[in-house]
């Protein structure tokens, strides 16, 4: 399945205006008796393999004019704080490797990025360096409430007397010192003394429609995983669970082996004994208890359908014919003289014809850009991704209850190395990107490339008698990808030599799809008992823009129809249009969509800032394709973790104190998450100050078996 995700594309100078366990079992860390064990132990094997490392050995090499403050910890810095970290009783720590699932445990330690405020004294006057944080996360587990907390270390570099933690809670909407229930402390129960037993309890039928069974054993020949997040009613925590075949072959098509069978589990609290099978549904029937499932079943009321199982259908190798010519090699792009650009490597700076900005990476986001200058003044302060959602629908109870937000698996551990010549030109520069998790440096080498590439059209031309004059359209892009689960995404940013920036996701891989039984209404049928489960991608971006200083207004402009007189017209009404023109005023009018036809045009301007014919400075924001926002109104699987989704553009007041549109734990408190969106809209004015557009791209996907590739974008 292949999807291009092009983002938004801002447009403009600073001159005149005019893809539960649909995620792999290695990434859901829901596989047999593993947990989150599982997690690192793929980080390590993907990131420890020897490879060459070809940081910066075609770009010029060049000193950024400031240090990097959006770039992660050091080694020794992350060292240090753990280390510091672990020698604070009241934080009862244990070693990830020793510890067990009623132990607390220090999942992550980065950079808190400095607020905005701190970084412009540095960035644009003659301040000094920002003070330097640590944001951690802990997941306390010795408790029979388990919870994770974000928690600030600091300042740094650690020492004794002056360094402190203290519960990190001004970033969140939701103000209970940084805690957020854990609904995943039990993991390896959850298998080893819940789901495995409940499949036990029905071997001998899935041995009767499939021969096949999953009990926890080395030769089990199916899987068993279910809905994300889990379905929440205040304390009740409930999941539906569904069987999936196990691939026969190295190709990673777990997503697409449906069997058709599933259970409803009431999994509240951490007494394992007291969880209850709550029913069972297969082939459009619900039956309340195992036993009536299992009565029916034998004495024959059941009617049985076949599986889906994995073979040459759902692979990637090459099948059926070549083509004539197929066999030969095909055109590359080379860089003839070289590189046309400059980066200072470590500290993650790149220059490029009259661009500059700044590199920075985390575990939940990935790559993100700061300080984005235009000949030298700055277009926006930070761009980057917040979130990733896929919302799916259907008939069964698996489909229905799916709604990933991929930051809770993370962006950053899974972007890794860069194939070259396929992801990007081989000519490229590749960088190292690194992160810290579970008291371990992961460093992917070759995870983010920067290369020029020329697009296969000019930017502009024109022909008459006389003469013909083309301009070559290239462009600068650095790109990463990140394969969470069963989407590969790789996030694209482009800067352009007339002052536009292009942003774009394309996203490949397997889809997650259904059982083809009563699901019609919600998908194509696919295969043989497969269905194209239909779902939305939304993916959350935050534009920062700075036009000519950080006071700026987000304007409107619409072609309308018009009917009207003129001098001219000797009284005659004239049918035409014309444009009508407003602003922004608060956050009451902050959340809208592109409007139909395109006729609604989109700038954030500088309103003191006039060019020579009295129009304001600023840029253009406009979708070239697939932007999209949440179909589902008010779904009943997000609640309220995921209210950004629910428009297309979203303009809000910048503050310190809403950095992100989400948080990586949203998933696990829908109803009352750490980060609720709607609060960042609180009626205030968007008039000339510093302001955020949150921006969506993404498309409604309903796969088939014509073409499994999509474009959306911005």
């Amino acid at each position: 399945m292949k999807l291009l995700t092009a983002a938004f594309l801002i447009f403009g100078t600073l001159v005149p205006t005019a893809a539960g366990l649909p995620k792999a079992p290695w990434v859901q860390q829901r596989t047999k008796g593993h947990g989150r064990k599982l997690f690192g132990a793929s980080i390590e094997k993907r990131g420890q393999k020897v490879r060459d490392d070809c940081v910066v050995k075609a770009a010029l090499d060049i000193d950024a004019p400031k240090e990097n403050i959006w770039a992660g910890l050091t080694e020794l810095e992350a060292v240090s704080i753990v280390e510091w970290m672990f020698a604070q009783p009241e934080l009862n720590l244990t070693a990830s490797e020793d510890a067990g699932s009623w132990d607390n445990t220090l999942l992550l330690v980065e950079l808190m990025r400095p607020n905005k405020t701190d970084a412009l004294s540095y960035v644009d006057d003659a301040g000094s360096l920002p003070t330097r944080y640590a944001h951690a996360v802990i997941s306390h587990q010795a408790d029979e409430n388990p919870y994770y907390q974000d928690i600030l270390v600091g300042p740094l570099p650690v020492a004794n007397g002056t360094t402190a933690w203290s519960a990190l809670e001004y970033p969140y909407t939701r103000k209970t010192e940084g805690k957020i229930r854990n609904l995943d402390a039990d993991e390896d129960a959850l298998y080893d003394e819940w789901l495995f037993q409940v499949s036990a309890t029905v071997s001998d039928i899935t041995l009767d429609l499939w021969n096949a069974t999953a009990l926890g054993l080395d030769n089990d020949t199916l899987s068993i995983w279910g809905i994300d997040p889990v379905y929440q009613e205040g304390d009740q925590i409930m999941r539906w669970d569904t069987f999936w075949s196990n691939p026969s072959t190295i190709f990673d098509v777990g997503s697409m082996m449906p069997m058709g069978l599933f259970f409803m589990s009431d999994v509240s609290g951490r007494d394992t004994s007291k969880w209850t099978v709550e029913g069972w549904y297969y082939n459009g029937i619900f039956y309340d208890t195992t036993e009536d499932f299992r009565a029916a079943y034998w004495s024959g009321k059941v009617e049985k359908l076949d599986g889906n199982w994995s073979g040459p259908w759902a692979e990637t190798d090459q099948q059926g014919t070549i083509p004539p010519l197929d066999t030969m090699a095909p055109p590359v792009a080379t860089a003839p003289q070289g590189s046309r650009y400059n980066v200072d490597a470590e500290r993650k700076y790149v220059e490029w014809m009259g661009w500059s900005f700044y590199i920075g990476f985390d575990r939940d986001s990935g790559m993100a850009l700061y300080d984005i200058r235009y000949k030298g003044q700055r277009v926006l302060y930070e761009l980057g991704l917040q979130e990733a959602l896929a919302h799916y629908a259907g008939s069964d109870p698996t489909q229905s209850h799916t709604a990933y937000l991929d930051t809770y698996y993370g962006f950053g551990p899974f972007a890794f190395e860069l194939l070259k010549g396929y992801d990007c030109p081989a000519y490229a520069t590749y960088l190292n990107s690194s992160f810290y998790v579970s008291e371990t440096t992961h460093t992917h080498l070759n995870s983010i490339c920067l290369f020029e590439f020329d697009a296969d059209h000019p930017m502009a031309r024109h022909s008459s008698a006389e003469y013909v004059t083309a301009t070559k359209n290239v462009y600068f892009t650095v790109r990463s990808v990140s394969t969470v689960g069963n989407y590969d995404y790789m996030f694209s940013y482009s800067f352009f030599m007339d002052g536009s920036i292009a942003v774009e996701v394309r996203a490949s891989g397997y889809i997650q799809a259904a059982f083809f039984a009563k699901n019609h209404d919600y998908g194509f049928h696919i295969h043989d008992q497969l269905s194209g489960s239909m779902h939305d991608h939304v993916l959350n971006f935050k534009a920062d823009f700075d036009i000519l200083g950080t006071e700026n207004t987000v304007q409107l402009m619409e072609q309308v129809p018009h009917k009207t007189t003129y001098p001219w017209s000797k009284g005659k009404v004239f049918n035409t249009m014309k444009l009508n023109r407003s602003y922004v005023e608060n956050e009451d009018e902050g959340q809208f969509n592109w409007g139909y036809n395109n006729q609604k045009q989109v700038f954030v301007v500088n309103q003191d800032e006039n060019n020579k014919y009295g129009e304001h400075r600023g840029y253009r924001i406009l979708p070239y394709t697939g932007a999209a926002h949440l179909t589902v109104k008010d779904s009943s699987v997000l609640k309220n973790s995921a209210k950004w989704a629910e428009h297309d553009i979203m303009v809000s007041r910048r503050k310190d104190t809403e950095p992100r549109s989400t948080h990586t734990y949203n998933n696990q408190d829908t109803e009352n998450p750490p980060v609720d969106f709607s609060k960042f809209f609180d009626s205030e004015s968007l008039n000339q100050t510093d302001l955020v557009l949150w921006l969506n791209l993404g498309m409604h996907h309903v796969p088939h078996t014509v073409r499994q590739a999509t474009r959306i974008g911005l």
